[in-house]
């Protein structure tokens, strides 16, 4: 997605404290214990898990700075809305406007002031990241405000006006079917029905 603050907090990032005397204990080997082997390495998080935790912690830093602050409990679909047009300051995407000269022109071939906002396929793929992280914290799924109604219609709205405004289609490429596999020779194998047939014998004159 595009440039959109990180505000994670430095609980976040799971800092500790140790003692001296913990560290140096831990630093030399125990008793007994084979200094070659090491611990089994635990795999990084992929890209995806990772962004959704950065766009989780984005969220709940903006309930924390809502006015009044606002628990996650109580988070509605509108409240999701605004989070997204708040999003909008930090977009790199130029969406003309219909008074723009440039409004349905996919490559301009000059500057305008329209306004930059962020664009759908990023807004889309933020709900369906913060959906999922929703769930996975415990909310349910009926409750689910990422997944509301007005979000929906929301989305949707964003990406017929961007298509409009920026002259491009969003709509899915249909997959083509693949051709049928041909024969050798350009003529199909004669089957059994195929196959030319002996004339019958010929019989004798009766009498």
């Amino acid at each position: 997605m595009e440039t959109v603050p990180n505000p994670d907090s430095p609980s976040s990032e799971g800092f500790t404290t140790t003692s001296p005397n913990a560290s140096a204990s831990s630093s030399s080997p125990a008793a007994g214990s084979n200094p070659s082997s090491s611990p089994p390495s635990v795999p990084s998080p992929s890209r995806y898990e990772s962004q959704k935790r950065r766009d989780w912690n984005t969220f709940g830093q903006y309930l924390k700075n809502h006015r009044p602050p606002l628990s996650l409990s109580r988070c509605s679909g509108a409240h999701v809305l605004e989070f997204l047009r708040y999003l909008d300051q930090f977009g790199k995407t130029k969406v003309h406007t219909q008074m723009c000269p440039f409004f349905g022109h996919p490559n301009p071939p000059a500057p305008c002031p329209c306004p930059l906002r962020q664009a759908w396929g990023s807004l889309d793929a933020l709900i369906g990241r913060l959906r999922a992280a929703y769930e996975e914290n415990g909310g349910k799924p009926e409750a689910n405000p990422f997944g509301a109604r007005a979000v929906r219609l929301y989305l949707r709205e964003v990406r017929e006006m961007q298509a409009k405004a920026r002259g491009i289609s969003y709509e899915k490429k249909k997959r083509r079917k693949p051709p049928p596999p041909s024969h050798q020779g350009g003529q199909p194998d004669a089957g059994p029905s195929d196959r030319p047939r002996s004339p019958p014998p010929a019989t004798g004159a009766t009498a």
